[in-house]
């Protein structure tokens, strides 16, 4: 396959302004302004067709921010989730950020055949119906949809869906002690909807969690799924390839999807991930 010589130039220039406006971004601090277009292109030497190119880019990873009018600005910085590997699953440090709820919808209705099989119920049986939006030091960041059986949880208030830590509320409350989840993970893109929710355009990229917690007993307890935004949140991989002399202090924050707190009980409890996201985040 023969290469465009033009083409080629065209990708590696732009991949260099790139780098430049990255290190710009770096010396900066969240909603620090970066230079003009016009005064960029002067001092990187580029046509504004180039520069734009290689901050669309930027602006699409969430890096950067276009005010009309005002200019471009650093974006906030994006919530970290680790993925941490040992001999039999991925383990979750939690993430940083002071984590809320607000609630959406809640109601109890027919698990349906989809969430039925899900949970190992009949289609007829009764489950909780919970949608709540996730902020993150009060700035939205997933929208979260959760189904319990209404059998094991005879019901959910509002001061357990919107404050502390949901699993310990099912514990302390309701006598259900969660000890394992299957996670998987995946691209996908917002809805207008859900765009309105997350405050972020409306196809913007987004992550998608699907997890199914089970209990002491081995039964369903929970099935969730959840929407990310794509621009301000990351997985990350750490891969451990030997032993070490001691475990690290356990870190405090929020699982992807899973309240803050949730599986930071006295036990660790460790969250498998299935299906790591496909074709890249």
């Amino acid at each position: 396959m023969e290469i465009d010589a033009a083409a080629s130039g065209a990708v590696l220039k732009r991949e260099r302004v790139r780098d430049a406006v990255l290190e710009l971004i770096e010396d900066r601090r969240p909603g620090d302004a970066i230079p003009s277009e016009r005064t960029l292109c002067a001092e990187l030497g580029v046509s504004r067709p180039t520069l734009r190119a290689a901050i669309d880019e930027l602006v699409v990873a969430g890096l950067l921010v276009r005010e009309h009018g005002r200019g471009m600005f650093v974006a906030a910085e994006k919530i970290t989730q680790e993925l941490v590997s040992d001999r039999r699953a991925f383990s979750l440090p939690q993430a940083a950020g002071a984590w809320t709820s607000r609630l959406l919808e809640v109601r109890t209705l027919p698990a349906g055949a989809r969430v039925g099989r899900k949970l190992r119920m009949s289609p007829a049986a009764q489950i909780h119906y919970v949608a709540r939006l996730r902020l993150v030091d009060g700035s939205p960041m997933a929208i979260e949809y959760l189904h319990v059986p209404a059998d094991l949880v005879s019901d959910l208030t509002s001061e357990e869906l919107e404050q502390g830590d949901l699993y310990e509320h099912l514990g302390e409350r309701h006598d259900v002690r969660v000890s394992e989840a299957v996670q998987s993970i995946e691209p996908t893109v917002v809805t207008r909807a859900e765009a309105d929710l997350l405050d972020v355009p409306e196809l913007s990229p987004a992550l998608l969690f699907e997890r199914l917690t089970t209990d002491t007993r081995g039964r369903p307890v929970e099935y969730v799924h959840s929407l990310y935004r794509g621009d301000r949140y990351r997985i990350v991989s750490r891969l451990t390839l030997g032993p070490r002399d001691q475990a690290p202090p356990p870190g405090e924050g929020h699982h992807p999807g899973i309240p803050p707190g949730d599986f930071a009980t006295k036990d660790p409890v460790t969250l498998s991930t299935r299906g790591v996201v496909q074709g890249g985040m």
